[in-house]
């Protein structure tokens, strides 16, 4: 590998972090208003994103670990930002759905987030775009393989 190269991952790392550290802020900034820790609104976020999933699901998607996941399922519940349904094929499974008032005062504290993103997006051609959206996703993959292992080593220590 060419020391450009190197270079410029590094500039990738420590751009990398810098996202990391804002992201983690504005969520912090996001889950503050609703009354919710980062990892309950960031839980959220997933029942949001992936529609009413299972607790397994959600334990998967966010690599917490199950009982971890019961507990969190609890204190949303009992926040009451989430709700439980049943399961439409299985009466034994109950799914985790997002109350729709909290998704609603939740998507509008992103307004400002998106439409900076949307501006910024303006600056690139429909490939570049795309280019970048893939990196993130394997990024957000790679970083969730990590939260599973840490998640895992502790359950293990």
């Amino acid at each position: 590998m060419s020391n450009g190269f190197e270079e410029a991952v590094q500039e990738l790392l420590a751009a990398g972090r810098l996202l990391s550290t804002a992201t983690v802020m504005f969520h912090t900034a996001v889950a503050d208003s609703a009354g919710l820790s980062v990892t309950e609104s960031k839980a959220m976020e997933v029942i949001q994103r992936l529609g009413p999933l299972t607790a397994g699901t959600l334990a998967r998607e966010t690599g917490l670990a199950p009982a971890s996941v019961t507990a969190l399922i609890d204190r949303l519940t009992s926040k009451g930002v989430a709700r439980r349904l049943p399961h439409p094929s299985d009466q034994r499974r109950v799914l985790i759905a997002i109350d729709p008032d909290y998704e609603r005062r939740n998507t509008a504290l992103f307004d400002d987030l998106v439409a900076g993103i949307r501006e910024l997006c303006s600056g690139y051609d429909a490939d570049q775009i795309r280019l970048i959206a893939r990196f993130l996703v394997a990024a957000a993959r790679n970083q969730q393989q990590a939260t599973a292992g840490l998640s895992y080593a502790q359950r293990t220590s």
